[in-house]
């Protein structure tokens, strides 16, 4: 695209993609007239099995039916979905011929939505079309896709933002996703009074999910420093590296969730946690939705996919579970103590606003003071004992090793280039974290 190539042919330009934003308590009971607006005929509510019992599902039905709106409702969502969840989904998108869709749920469902609107939208499609080189074709979505409401009842994933469908490769036993602006949702109400229903493991797991989205995107390679330059706009990933946009809202997050995410785990009637955790949950979806994120998640993906008998204390599911805030959070201390040394002033401001006294630190040192920030925040929150305490061993690291191998689209945004050597390394430090 310059004129002149740039030098190595890195990026030049970043761009900024969104979904618009409705935030307020109750403001659920507005999704029957914006799909009377949209002129929506037959939509598709997706949810999962526990959520459709629970008061977030019913405030949809209850604006649906004032509105007369046609719907089916599909809740066979699974928590951390695979290819077989998003394909039973797809299949059931297919079927219904819809005009519109409506997630109401966590990262899963909002991800299984965004995979079901896409296939159904470009039907002959082949399912690794899309999905994330090197294990797809990712190919760019070319194809209009029909409009979707997302309806985040956790704080965490920040899903309601972005254009990022993840799931489970069973054959692969490694996680994978789909990354593409056209697929993020065009209005994400984001309505406080969902995340009061939440489970306190599943208030810290997602925290931890929005900590280090915030941490990851802000420590990202720069956007300047990414390549290849893309020869058309539409090739420009959805993850960008960090750009100047993009770090105002980490920083942002990152300041909620030091001062409310302890509250919010510990006392389920303090309102005002929970709302600004879900608030913060969307700042870093908009932050991390276009910079990106890096090792922690790249790593995080085999930790959740090679899961043998884990399962999380408050997930009702039928399933061993690491859930995806957990699996991230267990290799942050590792991670940013490797990273620190490309932009270390970055991870020393990181590890101040994490409550690190830093008056007296030397840049040198700025890994290892955010490490020990993580370390503390986690053993206060009682975070399991590294990985060893979910069931992993040094015997496990070859195989972690070559799960994260494959996750190049955010592992190449890491500031720091890692080797296998450097990921086994990190794995190993990762077995045990007090």
């Amino acid at each position: 695209v310059p004129e002149q190539a740039t030098l190595g042919n890195t990026d030049y330009a970043f761009e900024m993609a969104i979904s618009n934003i409705r935030y307020g308590e109750g403001v659920t009971k507005e999704i029957g007239m914006d799909l009377q607006n949209l002129g929506a005929r037959r939509v598709c509510l997706m949810t999962d099995r526990n959520l459709s019992q629970l008061p977030p599902v019913k405030a949809v039905l209850n604006s649906l039916a004032k509105h007369g709106i046609n719907f089916q409702m599909y809740d066979n969502v699974r928590v951390e979905p695979t290819d077989h969840s998003f394909l039973d989904a797809i299949a059931f998108a297919k079927k219904g011929d819809f005009d519109a869709y409506v997630a109401v749920g966590g990262g899963s469902v909002m991800d299984t939505c965004k995979a079901a609107n896409l296939y159904a939208s470009s039907p002959t499609s082949d399912f690794l079309d899309f999905v994330n080189a090197p294990i797809g074709k990712g190919k760019p979505v070319t194809v209009p896709l029909k409009p979707l409401i997302a309806v985040p009842t956790t704080a965490g994933t920040g899903s309601e933002t972005t254009g990022v469908a993840i799931f489970d490769f069973k054959e692969l036993k490694v996680k994978t996703g789909i990354a593409s602006r056209a697929i993020k949702p065009i209005l994400g109400l984001i309505d406080p009074l969902h995340t009061l229903s939440m489970p306190e493991r599943i208030v810290a797991n997602t925290g931890f999910d929005v900590l280090c989205h915030a941490l990851e995107s802000y420590t990202a390679l720069p956007y300047k420093m990414r390549g290849p330059c893309p020869s058309n706009p539409i090739n420009r990933p959805a993850y960008q590296g960090s750009n100047p946009i993009s770090d105002v809202w980490a920083l942002h997050a990152l300041r909620i969730v030091a001062k409310y995410l302890k509250r919010a785990i510990r006392n389920p009637e303090d309102r005002e946690a929970r709302a600004n955790m879900h608030l913060a949950s969307a700042y870093a979806g908009i932050g991390f939705g276009n910079a990106g994120v890096h090792l922690c998640h790249g790593m995080s993906y085999p930790i959740s996919g090679l899961v043998k008998t884990y399962k999380a204390k408050d997930y009702n599911v039928d399933h061993s579970l690491v859930p995806h805030g957990l699996s991230v959070v267990l290799t942050s201390p590792a991670v940013f103590a490797f990273t620190a040394q490309i932009n270390p002033e970055r991870h020393l401001e990181a590890a101040e606003i994490l409550g690190a006294d830093i008056r007296t630190a030397r840049i040198k040192d700025a890994g290892l003071i955010l490490a020990d920030t993580l370390r503390k925040f986690l053993f206060d929150l009682e975070v399991d004992d590294g990985l060893a305490a979910i069931g992993y061993s040094k015997a496990d690291i070859p195989a972690l090793v070559k799960g994260t191998l494959p996750q190049e689209r955010v592992t190449k945004l890491s500031p720091r280039p890692q080797t296998e050597e450097d990921l086994s390394a990190l794995f190993e430090a990762s077995m045990k974290l007090y």
